[in-house]
């Protein structure tokens, strides 16, 4: 459980950067543009995408889904925080295409932009948070001892890749090295933290810069 914990709080970490660097760059805006919308549409389907590379969807729920058939309750409640957070992205993505086709600035969204960046990651902490409570104590009740020996060969194996991929071609986040945003307000680990991110979901493309 210690490796699953030591990515929860990865999770956690690149999720509260990304909220503090858009607040801290949507506070300078008087104007929403269409680079910041493209922006948050870009790195909040990222950070969605990254929970389907965690240990705990990969590995976790696939054992205690085998060990016992109880847990459908629990894992659908996860489910509708998911959903949640994927709505939020959703709405971000239908004002940009909304942006491209009016080709204006939309100057009075920026509280409802703000809004879906906390509403996104409201959804996903409330899962970390469900899954840390229930979903973890689960797993200790009904997954037998000789199925964690596989689980922590696949959790070593899952390692290894992303430390693989981070040092082929993995990048920071760019939220978590900004002038926006004072050294004080991100954690001090957060750019390894917002690379493993990275490193599991892949490598993003060119990055969007916002002024």
């Amino acid at each position: 459980m210690v490796s699953l914990s030591v990515e929860q709080a990865s999770i956690r970490v690149s999720l509260l950067s990304f909220q503090q660097y858009m607040h801290a760059l949507l506070r300078q805006q008087q104007q929403l543009s269409m680079a910041h919308l493209d922006y948050a549409c870009d790195w909040l389907k990222r950070l969605y995408q990254c929970g389907y590379w965690r240990k705990v969807d990969q590995y976790l729920v696939p054992a205690i889904r085998r060990a016992t058939p109880h847990a459908d309750g629990l894992l659908e409640e996860l489910g509708k925080l998911n959903h949640a957070a994927l709505e939020s992205v959703n709405l971000v993505q239908l004002r940009t295409m909304a942006a491209i086709d009016s080709a204006e600035r939309l100057g009075s969204q920026v509280e409802q932009l703000g809004a879906a960046i906390d509403s996104f990651c409201a959804a996903l902490m409330a899962r970390l948070e469900m899954e840390e409570r229930e979903l973890f104590a689960l797993a200790r009740r009904v997954i037998a001892g000789d199925a964690w020996f596989a689980i922590a060969y696949q959790f070593l194996a899952h390692d290894a890749r992303v430390a693989e991929n981070r040092h082929n071609k993995a990048r920071v986040l760019p939220f978590v090295q900004s002038a926006v945003v004072s050294h004080a307000s991100v954690p001090a680990h957060a750019p390894a933290v917002a690379a493993n991110c990275a490193a599991a979901a892949g490598t993003p493309g060119q990055h969007h810069h916002v002024a």
